[in-house]
């Protein structure tokens, strides 16, 4: 029977739905025809399949050829199909066996001289293909991507002629080599930082907790060089999240080169549009939320973005992930990042600072900070002032802790949280949340005062609590106290009046 079937997988977000490439050869006027909603680039297959099969010395079918990519409503895009349907022809006109192909998955474009070139979005084609207990078959070029993946069977080959030599077992393929053990290494310190104990505090209590943080002070102040900082003490990622980025990046068309076991820091300008924050397109794509997944997106000079645009990012910062719907197909990229911002107090940046340099009038600042949502501000655990650091403290040789120090505290923090709740606090939700963060009376009278004083929302009522969380968990407290509380109170300063003076001094 002229009828062969081969297995590979198509990209939907960081998905790979298997695709069964059904092949048929049929009498009749020679012809060729591809179905199972194809996009451009896979109907452009016939004339690359056909020029790589007679460049390689196989024999073109001069028959009424069919092949059917099902499931039929799953859209088809890219050159990762050529393969399969290659090695469909092969197989219905018995050119090479049939026997063995059902224990592999084929991806990869194929040159018009046999060559198979790179593929984007391997990893997760790879992972999925380990859970189906098959071996994948993919372009040598892409070696380095699906290697990282250790529980799959991985074959790579750099040629059509190499792959039918393989089942035809006259020379066999080789896995990809494993990648070495990375040691994770920053360029930045913490102990780079002088002064700004507040602020080192306020860092530290982000990474423990997992929590969002804004940082409003004069320019010059180090903000932006606190918040690249921030990666540095975050606990190392483990294998299955390291993968997650790495597939990513994968969908993305970036390089996973020999840093995807470091967390993500992403610092998009402030002329980004909302598509590039969160991902979009014709085909859509990865934005730089789902490319800081397990990260820290920065976003400096916050109150420059626009509004619209800041305002998509409220969704994934609850949820973790985001979901882009198009006409053809929906889909969900992950973006569990940690947002960093940092601002201006005004416009000129210089309220409150010690040189009264400032001459902006009460309305100009309220504009100014009106630009950030009151919505979008609740979503932000800790907002923190970073005041001017005195010339005698500049002149100073830096003696704060290294980041190594502050990172195995973060990580004994951190192994509390999931040992009591499986999460970091800052993904509590509803009766977890109520579980592991029960307020005794004396708490919750001050945070109802609190609450009432400064009109705050209940998802500020909740974020608070957080906060106080692990901030009793970083002292190697049970429960949530009261000096806890209050010190968590102390970080939410843009719920105050918006003619606070910021000092380099602040409330610890």
């Amino acid at each position: 029977m002229s009828l062969a079937v081969v297995y590979t997988r198509a990209q939907l977000g960081i998905e790979a739905p298997l695709v069964t490439v059904e092949t048929h050869l049929s009498n009749g006027l020679p012809g060729f025809t591809i179905v199972g909603l194809p996009e451009t680039a896979v109907k452009e297959s016939k004339d690359r399949v056909r020029s790589a099969l007679l460049n390689s010395h196989f024999e073109f079918p001069q028959r009424r050829i069919t092949v059917n990519l099902a499931p039929a409503d799953l859209p088809k895009e890219g050159g990762r199909y050529d393969l399969a349907i290659a090695l469909g022809i092969l197989a219905a006109s018995e050119q090479i066996p049939k026997d063995e192909l059902h224990h592999y998955e084929f991806m990869g474009e194929l040159a018009l001289s046999g060559d198979l070139r790179r593929i984007r979005g391997a990893i997760p084609s790879a992972i999925a293909c380990g859970v189906s207990q098959r071996t994948i078959i993919a372009p040598t070029a892409n070696s380095d991507e699906i290697a990282l993946c250790e529980s799959t069977t991985l074959l790579t080959a750099p040629n059509l002629l190499s792959v039918c030599a393989h089942l035809h077992k006259r020379h066999l393929l080789t896995a990809p080599t494993a990648p070495p053990p990375v040691t994770v290494q920053y360029p930045f310190d913490m102990s780079e930082i002088k002064g700004q104990a507040h602020a080192r505090r306020a860092l530290e209590i982000a990474a423990s907790g997992g929590h969002n943080l804004l940082l409003f002070g004069p320019p010059g102040t180090g903000k932006s060089m606190l918040a690249s900082r921030l990666p540095t003490i975050m606990p190392p990622l483990e294998q299955r999240e390291a993968l997650q980025i790495a597939a990513v990046k994968s969908v993305a068309s970036r390089t996973v080169n020999e840093g995807w076991r470091t967390r993500p820091f992403r610092s998009p300008h402030h002329t980004s549009s909302a598509i590039a924050l969160v991902g979009g397109g014709s085909n859509p794509r990865p934005g730089e939320i789902s490319l800081a997944h397990h990260g820290v997106l920065f976003l400096d000079e916050l109150p420059e973005f626009p509004r619209a645009v800041l305002e998509v990012l409220r969704e994934p910062l609850e949820s973790g992930h985001i979901c882009i719907s198009r006409a053809n197909a929906q889909v969900e990229y992950p973006a569990k990042f940690q947002l960093i911002a940092a601002m201006n107090p005004c416009p000129c940046g210089f309220v409150g600072d010690r040189t009264d340099r400032c001459r902006c009038t009460p309305s100009q600042i309220a504009r100014y900070r009106d630009k950030i949502s009151g919505p979008l501000l609740d979503r932000i655990d800790l907002h923190i002032a970073v005041g001017s650091i005195p010339i005698a403290d500049l002149q100073k040789k830096p003696d704060g802790e290294t980041s190594q120090a502050i990172r195995t505290r973060v990580i004994q923090t951190r192994a509390v949280q999931l040992a009591r709740q499986g999460c970091p606090n800052a993904e509590l939700r509803g009766k977890a949340l109520s579980r592991h963060c029960a307020l005794a009376e004396p708490e919750q009278q001050l945070l109802a005062a609190a609450l009432s004083r400064l009109q705050l929302s209940a998802r500020s009522y909740d974020r608070i609590i957080k906060v106080a969380r692990t901030l009793a968990d970083m002292a190697g407290c049970e429960q949530i106290a009261t000096v806890h509380i209050s010190e968590a109170l102390g970080y939410r300063n843009l719920d105050r009046a918006t003619d606070q003076r910021i000092t380099s001094t602040a409330p610890a």
